[in-house]
């Protein structure tokens, strides 16, 4: 099966294409690096994106932070206009099932502008109608990154006691590991109901458990 990749070099990026070793999906990469991975690597930038080859799904696993980013501008460039352009281009392929990982707490309405932004995507990319279109939105990420990112540092450090205090509908900020939600993407290229489908923290870790 033909897959379209946007974010492969990323901590979730990097882990699906990891688990995606052992299975026979031919996976095509686009970003700005090689993933080392990928079945084929297409080096370019999202702002000028070339002609993607065709494929029934697509994954993006693009996200950064505002400081990682550098400003408010940089952080939307990265988790709007560059989604979006992917989402663009795979749809002009011929993708009829895309997946996206956005952030849990994305709203429109947020007065927080990184959820802001996680919920503008959102409701573009359900604008494409794509037939099926998957959303995933995780906690704090667990794993290794190839960056500093020192607050992130001391709230991994204090998510197994954190975790314990988020119950009923403050489970869905939980933390998870990046190789977890990885996991549940893999999972999900094999779901063909149509429509819109968000899945938090209960529902990531649900499809794992029911993997074969």
């Amino acid at each position: 099966m033909k897959l379209l990749l946007a974010g492969g070099t990323g901590l979730i990026g990097q882990a699906f294409l990891a688990r995606a070793q052992s299975t026979n999906l031919h996976i095509t990469a686009v970003g700005r690096r090689p993933t080392g991975l990928a079945t084929v690597d297409i080096i370019a930038d999202f702002s000028d994106l070339p002609a993607m080859p065709s494929a029934r799904i697509a994954i993006c696993t693009l996200g950064t932070t505002i400081r990682a980013a550098g400003s408010q501008d940089a952080f939307r460039a990265i988790d709007f206009d560059a989604v979006i352009a992917f989402a663009t281009a795979a749809k002009t392929a011929g993708v009829e099932h895309f997946l996206t990982v956005t952030a849990v707490g994305a709203n429109t309405n947020s007065s927080v502008f990184y959820s802001r932004v996680k919920g503008e995507v959102e409701r573009e990319l359900s604008s494409m109608h794509f037939q099926r279109l998957d959303v995933v939105q995780p906690g704090l990420l667990l794993g290794n990154r190839t960056e500093s990112r020192p607050v992130e540092t001391l709230l991994k450090w204090m998510a197994p006691a954190t975790d314990l205090l988020m119950q009923g509908p403050w489970r869905k900020y939980r933390s998870i590991a990046a190789h977890t939600v990885a996991e549940s993407l893999l999972v999900l290229t094999t779901h063909s109901a149509p429509g819109l489908h968000i899945h938090q923290h209960d529902d990531i870790m649900a499809l794992v458990a029911g993997a074969p």
